[in-house]
């Protein structure tokens, strides 16, 4: 539901600048920033309540929470691949290209294993 109060802040944001003019763009970013922040800080205080009382774990904790980041890390290391698979090949052709993935494939593997260890339960422990 906040999403969409943003969305239709935003919306009126844009539309008093287009009234406006440029000369108030900066107020008007202000605010909307603002209103941004106390949003932010709003949910976060309602996420440390709930922790605090034991509530149910937040998404954060949840073992898609942080897609973002994982998605994020995929793309970059898939745009990277381009230029260090063709350097690679370059420099020592099919072996360098072999060499170059394997390095790309490992720091995904790594990048992937910190997540996993965050996800397991620790041994003895009931969760």
């Amino acid at each position: 539901m906040e999403s969409q109060e943003l969305k239709k802040e935003l919306s009126a944001t844009l539309d008093a600048r287009r009234e406006l003019g440029p000369e108030y763009e900066a107020a008007l970013v202000d605010s909307f920033v603002e209103k941004v922040d106390t949003q932010v800080r709003r949910r976060l205080a309602e996420e440390r309540l709930t922790a605090a009382r034991g509530g149910p774990r937040t998404t954060a904790d949840s073992p898609d929470g942080n897609f973002g980041e994982r998605f994020g890390f995929a793309i970059i290391t898939l745009v990277l691949a381009i230029p260090l698979s063709a350097i690679g090949a370059a420099q020592a052709h099919l072996s360098g290209l072999v060499v170059a993935w394997l390095g790309i494939l490992g720091v995904n593997y790594v990048h992937a294993a910190k997540f996993r260890r965050r996800r397991s339960p620790e041994p003895g422990s009931l969760d």
